[in-house]
């Protein structure tokens, strides 16, 4: 039962009481009868007005709270020039500005760090109680593939991608390198916190590609001008000794033909260390506007020998419109030579080449039907001196790395279920 009626059932049993007295006890006085009677009138007035001072406060101040539990905090009160009701409305008016206050600000920290989060470099992934995404940023939709796609409320088990399995694998407070193909290297790092009694997951996906790539290309560099000095040296000197000797031979001596071995190897060590030279030498990209069309007309007339040779069948399947991209056309020819020829060695006998080509996006695909490449394989594809091949040098999929990254496109080489490996290059 609320306070103002049991205060108006108080008064009411009161006065009851006491009109019934008087009229027992004063019934043969008709002047104190009266008199009471106006005593009691005088009493319900006073009642009311302390009725007025007291409970009306109280229904102020609870129509603010339920202001205050529906958010609303523009709910203030005009001062009623009585003291105590006075001071009352003017705690509980200080008190809403306050809050409207702290709410402001609170607002405009949110919209801050929501902010901060969107526009952050670093990927950041906040998963709640359940595991389900509550925040993803643009940088983990970018970095996980995910562009445009609902992902907010469902779980992470959901997709299909190798961060997520890392997320769920991942304890909180570690961290994991992640290579994708492509190449490219992320740092996943997770962690949690207690939001409101609930433990919240906070995970950041950082890419390390270009640093990874910039600390192997000075370490390999440094080795393989070393290997170059040092090879190029000795090769010089004994070629040298070897031509003398091959001169003093007699014209059919035994060891001339032996001899001219030793040499042709030297000369093929040599050509295999200015190989490597080649690709730390790798000059900035001259960027020229290429019809990538032609471009891949020509590469295939100058590979059509080599398939033929290997029964191998090149098919063409380009865009209806054309695709101009911005490129060094040196460059880029040497990497769909090496891209091309590598397709047609991976196939044992009689296989497929396909090139194929879309304008929106300019995407180009390379893909063969050979052998295929292992889980294991695709992260060591880009490395220097690893090959698939036996024999193989290690040095064309790392000089088309370089070209590639250096001219800003995206590229990715995997076998997928179907046994097709594909080269993918994205030139947007």
């Amino acid at each position: 039962m609320k306070l103002s009626t049991k205060f108006i059932l108080f008064i009411i049993v009161i006065h009851s009481v006491t009109i019934g007295l008087s009229f027992y006890v004063f019934r043969e006085n008709k002047f104190i009868f009266l008199a009471s009677e106006v005593l009691i009138l005088i009493s319900l007035a006073v009642c009311w007005s302390l009725y007025n001072e007291l409970i009306r406060p109280i229904q102020l101040l609870l129509r603010g709270v339920d202001a205050i539990r529906d958010r609303d905090f523009n709910v203030k009160f005009v001062k009623t020039g009585k003291f105590e009701t006075d001071q009352l409305i003017g705690v509980y008016n200080q008190m809403i500005d306050q809050l409207r206050h702290e709410r402001t600000m609170q607002q405009e920290q949110h919209f801050f760090l929501q902010k901060l989060v969107q526009t952050s470099p670093t990927g950041i992934i906040l998963l709640d109680y359940d595991e389900q995404i509550a925040t993803m940023n643009l940088r983990a939709l970018e970095l996980t593939g995910l562009s445009g796609q609902k992902v907010i409320g469902r779980p992470v088990s959901d997709f299909q991608h190798p961060v997520f399995d890392a997320i769920q694998t991942l304890e909180a407070g570690a961290s994991k390198m992640l290579t994708l193909p492509g190449p490219q290297t992320l740092k996943i790092q997770k962690a949690q916190f207690i939001d409101r009694g609930f433990p919240c997951t906070f995970v950041m996906i950082g890419e390390l590609t270009v640093e990874i790539l910039e600390a192997e290309k000075k370490a390999y560099g440094k080795v393989i001008r070393m290997m170059a000095h040092e090879v190029n040296n000795s090769i010089g000197a004994v070629n040298s000794i070897l031509d003398t000797t091959l001169q003093l031979q007699p014209e059919h001596s035994d060891i001339s033909p032996a001899l001219q071995i030793a040499i042709e190897r030297n000369e093929h060590l040599s050509v295999f260390m200015r190989n490597f030279a080649d690709v730390i030498r790798l000059p900035e990209p001259r960027l020229e506007t290429i019809d990538l069309h032609l471009m891949l007309q020509k590469v295939v007339q100058l590979m059509e020998y080599k398939a033929q040779s290997s029964d191998v069948q090149i098919q063409v399947d380009f865009s209806l419109q054309p695709l101009i991209i911005r490129a060094d056309a040196g460059q880029l020819e040497q990497v769909f030579i090496n891209i091309i020829k590598n397709a047609i060695e991976a196939i044992p006998d009689k296989g497929m080449v396909r090139i194929k080509t879309a304008a929106y996006p300019a995407v180009l695909e390379i893909a063969d039907n050979g052998t295929g490449i292992s889980i294991a394989q695709e992260e060591k594809l880009f490395s220097p001196f690893f090959s698939s091949k036996n024999g193989g040098q290690g040095i064309g999929l790392t000089l088309a790395r370089e070209i590639l990254t250096a001219h800003g496109f995206t590229f990715s080489l995997k076998t997928g279920a179907d046994g097709w490996t594909v080269f993918r290059v994205g030139f947007d």
